[in-house]
């Protein structure tokens, strides 16, 4: 990727971020994100924080680049332990890792106090979607937004995210294939789902040809086939 220019992922993420919100971009690497956003306009603060350092290092050199000190702040942390109160954040993106990983930060965020339930979460796990729409359901945030996203034959899903005075309900079909995408059926829910149909019908495959079956994760799996095809049908 051309330096300052987002990617396609992160441009989508992008269209996620208000006009006005003080962001907190964790995980940000070369803050190619924070540094698009104030440029365009959009956010006239932001913090960019990264706990490795060759990634932290790239990010304050993007910025330095662009001039763009005054507007971001590169910190070295771990996930929200960057942000404090005074930054007065108002939304936080969490792109390209792991769903175990994203909601080990937004529960340690939330522990700690760095995270509110004031900012709009703008999060893009690349697998493990189902943990992050179930840990948004037991700390009531409401999903308000979805999309997929294909980049270099990896698939994304963006999931945004509020904090409810009402305490949201979804089904387990919900937490696992989405809220919002299933209902709009894109070329890419298909194709997202198509794919992890091909591999669970492998692994039952491999698991009744096996010399000691294991009869319930048999049945799991011919459960979840049958669901997912109706999904995709």
């Amino acid at each position: 990727m051309e330096e300052g220019k987002l990617s396609k992922r992160l441009s989508r993420v992008a269209q996620y971020i208000r006009k006005g919100d003080r962001l907190a971009d964790i995980g940000s690497d070369h803050a190619y994100l924070p540094s698009a956003l104030v440029e365009e306009g959009v956010v006239s603060f932001a913090v960019a924080g990264e706990v490795v350092p060759g990634p932290l290092e790239r990010a304050r050199r993007q910025v330095r680049l662009q001039g763009l000190e005054d507007s971001i702040d590169v910190r070295h942390g771990n996930g929200l332990e960057v942000v404090s109160p005074e930054d007065e954040i108002t939304a936080v993106s969490i792109c390209g890792m792991g769903g175990v990983l994203i909601t080990d930060i937004l529960e340690r965020g939330r522990e700690e106090g760095r995270l509110t339930g004031r900012e709009r979460l703008i999060l893009q796990p690349n697998v493990g979607e189902y943990n992050v729409r179930k840990w948004l359901l037991a700390n009531s945030y409401t999903i308000v937004a979805e999309e997929l996203v294909e980049e270099n034959d990896k698939m994304y899903e963006i999931i945004v995210a509020e904090k409810s005075e009402t305490p949201p309900s979804y089904t387990e079909k919900e937490l696992k294939y989405g809220v919002y995408l299933p209902t709009e059926h894109t070329v890419l829910f298909k194709k997202k789902w198509t794919h992890e149909l091909e591999k669970s019908t492998f692994i039952l495959e491999q698991l009744a040809q096996s010399n000691s079956p294991q009869e319930e994760k048999i049945n799991e799996l011919k459960r979840h086939i049958e669901e997912t095809k109706g999904m995709i049908s």
